[in-house]
């Protein structure tokens, strides 16, 4: 079969090579990956890229041979999954814990845009409580996970202000119900919650923004720059407040994949993608993704999906 492995130039940082078919462990499905979507996180991780790495976390496709054990779905059937490694490729072996049954109605393009993005949203909000009339900041918005926390917070009662860095990146959030803004310091304060993906500048920034004894949750460092905190400037508006590092991983994925599945299925749920292309430019889409060219998630297409 074909899969891309890192070739470790920035400038076309996959491509394809011959491999043997993956051989499923005892708990692990084989599936024919019609759709994936890379992160941009991936693209970082391509820059310097560790010996043995075979990119890809989020597919979705055909079940074409069961797990051993007896668990997860059987063959022919249409699921989304996120791998650990190794699902930019015609065939992925995927733990059936982190597999989901896809709804007849949901396509492959959808599908393989849910995980890794819709994933951390869900769990991020679930690690900032209850949202109901609470004032929201989001930084870093007008990515994949963005877009999934917008949708969601609004329709959960929040007051959101989501910050993205053109006009143009910003169009779609502000159409479900964010209020949106192009630089953190127009952000009008004080939030109950911040939302800070991008590190650097912007994490003091959107800091000062908290009300005394709020939360921020930081969840992402996009700028590639560390964050340096004044100890002093704090006590002149977020004292108290609690900053909490947190971090999306952990399996099972499967039944968050499920809520992700029902949300899009009901309409409650809308995956923002930005570009859909056949797998043999995924080079280009990785570095435009790199580059923040694209908003929201960016899919490519195998053989089967085209």
């Amino acid at each position: 079969m074909q899969r891309l492995i890192p070739t470790g130039d920035a400038a076309r940082p996959v491509a394809f090579a011959e491999a043997p078919q993956p051989t499923p462990e005892p708990g692990e499905a084989l599936i024919k990956v019609e759709a994936f979507a890379p992160n941009r996180g991936e693209t970082f991780l391509l820059e310097r890229p560790r010996p043995g790495l075979l990119p890809g976390k989020d597919i979705a496709g055909l079940v074409v041979q069961a797990a051993a054990d007896g668990s997860g779905p059987g063959i022919g059937t249409r699921v989304v999954g996120h791998p650990a490694q190794g699902g930019w490729a015609e065939y992925a072996a995927v733990p059936t814990h982190s597999l989901a049954v896809l709804a007849d109605g949901i396509d492959s393009v959808r599908a393989a845009a849910l995980p890794l993005a819709g994933i951390t949203a869900l769990r991020l909000l679930r690690t900032a409580g209850s949202l109901a009339g609470r004032r929201v900041l989001l930084t870093g918005a007008s990515g994949g996970v963005g877009h999934y926390v917008t949708e969601l917070a609004v329709a959960a009662g929040a007051e959101l202000t989501a910050v993205t860095a053109t006009p143009a990146r910003g169009a779609r959030l502000a159409e479900l119900g964010a209020r949106v803004v192009h630089d953190v310091t127009a952000a009008q304060g004080p939030f109950d919650v911040v939302l800070e993906s991008t590190g650097g500048t912007t994490l003091p920034i959107a800091l000062s923004k908290v009300r005394p004894g709020g939360l921020l949750v930081w969840f992402g460092q996009a700028s590639r720059s560390p964050v340096t905190l004044d100890f002093f400037e704090l006590l002149g508006g977020a004292e108290g407040v609690t900053i909490q590092h947190f971090h999306y991983a952990g399996a099972p994925y499967g039944p968050d994949l499920a809520a992700l599945v029902r949300l899009v299925e009901r309409g409650r749920l809308h995956p923002e993608i930005g570009r859909i292309a056949d797998w043999t430019d995924t080079a280009d889409t990785l570095v435009d993704l790199r580059e923040r060219r694209i908003r929201g998630k960016a899919v490519l297409l195998t053989g089967e999906g085209r």
